[in-house]
């Protein structure tokens, strides 16, 4: 995705004291391809990155380098580089995965829920409520994923969520494209029911909301796009 003027699309982050020039590098790069700004198949360079970034090559071949290893960057055969195209049998084992790791996450969770957790959960939610109707697609990315991160980390013990960032990472350009393409994406609000089931500390229940709200939001309108793509 690029702006007005033809740069890539990197969105700025806020800047956190101490932090070296490679860490900003790699924190602004994964933002931007989490929330989907840099779209599937778009090329890269180090050194157009470098111009946008305002940074020397240094710090950024060392970021494209761990967002490569995490599946991020795809690195090609002349030096350029591009966010991977997603692919049909790439998406379903992303998104088995995604389900199968935040339920677990989620369950271990449940004993830690307080009612000042669900309460700033229920705030995230209604303030989500109102961005899908501004279509402001960036801030709505980053307070679901400020929702369900909220909801897992209540557990103090909790080690699950570099991994379930790692498969945000990877989904996140194509669930853009989804967001962006896709018009009828999400039929029921499964943040609802998972308010609900966290307010009654129904285990049963919260597994059952956080599987459809994976399937309704991520799978069934990630499957429809996917097969506009192959029709095309």
């Amino acid at each position: 995705m690029m702006t007005s003027n033809g740069e890539l699309n990197i969105p700025d982050i806020p800047a956190i004291s101490g932090t070296t020039t490679q860490e900003y590098a790699y924190e602004r790069l994964r933002n931007a391809i989490m929330l989907g700004a840099i779209e599937p198949g778009t090329s890269l360079t180090i050194r157009g990155l470098a111009e946008r970034l305002n940074l020397s090559p240094t710090p950024i071949r060392e970021a494209v380098r761990r967002l490569s290893s995490q599946h991020a960057i795809q690195i090609k055969d002349n030096r350029r580089m591009a966010v991977p195209l997603m692919t049909p049998n790439r998406f379903e084992e992303l998104v088995a995965l995604r389900i199968a790791v935040e339920v677990h996450t989620a369950q271990r969770a449940l004993p830690y829920m307080s009612d000042f957790i669900i309460e700033k959960l229920t705030a995230l939610d209604d303030r989500m409520d109102e961005l899908i109707f501004d279509r402001d697609l960036d801030q709505l990315t980053l307070l679901n994923q400020a929702f369900h991160r909220t909801l897992y980390t209540v557990n103090p013990a909790q080690t699950s969520m570099p991994i379930i960032e790692s498969i945000w990472l990877q989904l996140g350009p194509f669930q853009r494209q989804v967001l962006t393409r896709v018009t009828e994406y999400y039929e029921i609000d499964r943040h609802k029911e998972i308010l609900t089931a966290l307010t009654t500390r129904d285990a049963t229940a919260l597994i059952d909301a956080i599987t459809n709200d994976i399937k309704d939001g991520v799978l069934k309108s990630g499957r429809n796009l996917l097969a506009l793509i192959d029709a095309a």
